[in-house]
């Protein structure tokens, strides 16, 4: 039997929001969990060192992305992605589905998979769920994904619906295809804003006898009142015993309103991608540290905040290094906006554990301008 389960360990006793300890073939993680990007086996501009300083307890690796480079064959060859990249920590792989998403104009859906064309050469490439569990399993991360569609907001019910039906088929064939035992797979649950089609493919993905759930389909250009629906009606038909993930999510109000619904793992490029272009995430709200007024600032960017560029550096420093555009400036932004995250999650875990996660809640989205909801 897998070495790799979820235990419940306590719930807030106003909301859905759920403590719990994620046993990954003998490394524990507790949940909530922000997960750090590493497209291509590199959080950018973050070394192991620096990922494991920020206290991250998984992080993602890009299944489409190291396909096409340097090779899923070469990362199996390096005896996996943990030596490959010299870190030891759990590794989740996304199934590539939402690359293939990205390249709607190219791709070409049909019952045998997907034909589309790289980004990268516009080579014609194809990806059947047996393909994609095949590079996973060379990539050899501790937890894999289901093969899906991404379906695009907003969609006919009935596209929808046949959507899902495809979806569930490539993840019976994805399952059918997975030998390691030493890696976990999810099923990936979509729907669109349908709350039946949500409930209906949940449904069908339990009775495959998956190790866990991510929710699909969100963060594809819909609102957030149908975003937080799209959860609600995922997580309705889920297993307790079993983690529930949220794909491609990272900024606060998401994160915390997702785990007032009973999510328990998360993950984005958001907090890197705007670190990079001068954007900061602090206990006090957003900031963008490119602006004028912080030349001469020389307090740290975050008092609340013990990561590495708080702790040693002052906002007229990271000024001046992302005005010049100087490397060091590019992976202290960074390091910081994942560990705020990282942090975040923590004191979410301590909230909960008290129950008073929305009082927690509250006063977080209060200090970034949102309303109760988020929006």
């Amino acid at each position: 039997m897998k070495n790799f389960t979820y235990t419940k360990l306590h719930q807030d006793k106003d909301t859905k929001a759920r403590l719990g300890i994620l046993n990954v073939f003998g490394k524990e993680v507790k949940t909530p969990v922000f997960m750090p990007v590493g497209t291509l086996a590199s959080v950018k501009f973050l070394s192991p060192e620096d990922v494991k300083n920020i206290n991250a307890s998984i992080i993602l690796a890009n299944t489409y992305h190291l396909h096409l480079r340097p090779g899923d064959e070469i990362v199996k060859k390096a005896g996996g992605i943990r030596k490959f990249m010299n870190y030891d920590g759990p590794i989740l792989t996304d199934s590539g589905g939402f690359q293939v998403f990205s390249l709607a104009d190219s791709r070409k859906i049909k019952e045998e998979g997907v034909t589309f064309k790289s980004h990268l050469d516009g080579t014609k490439l194809f990806m059947a769920p047996e393909d994609s569990i095949h590079i996973q399993e060379n990539i050899g991360s501790d937890i894999a994904m289901s093969f899906d569609e991404c379906i695009p907001f907003p969609s006919s019910y009935d596209y929808v619906k046949q959507s899902v039906e495809r979806t569930l088929r490539w993840a019976k064939r994805g399952l059918d295809a997975h030998t390691r035992e030493d890696q976990a797979l999810f099923g990936i649950v979509q729907g669109g804003e349908y709350p039946d089609l949500r409930e209906h493919c949940a449904q069908e993905l339990v009775k495959m006898g998956f190790d866990g759930y991510s929710i699909g389909g969100t963060s594809v250009g819909e609102d957030k009142a149908t975003m937080y629906k799209m959860i609600e009606y995922s997580i309705a038909a889920l297993p307790e015993n079993k983690p529930r993930y949220l794909m491609g999510v990272g900024a606060v109000n998401d994160i915390l309103n997702g785990i007032e619904r009973g999510v328990d793992m998360f993950d984005c490029v958001l907090p890197t991608r705007i670190a990079r272009h001068g954007t900061l995430m602090t206990s006090k709200g957003r900031i963008n540290i490119k602006k004028n007024i912080y030349k001469e600032d020389f307090s740290p960017l975050d008092d609340n905040c013990d990561c590495e560029c708080c702790r040693n550096y002052t906002k007229a420093y990271l000024n001046h290094l992302f005005r010049c555009n100087e490397g060091l400036g590019a992976r202290l932004l960074s390091i910081h906006n994942l560990r705020f995250l990282i942090r975040l999650v923590e004191e979410a875990r301590e909230a909960i554990g008290e129950d008073r996660f929305l009082a927690f809640k509250e006063d977080i989205l209060s200090r970034y301008g949102f309303d109760e909801r988020g929006f």
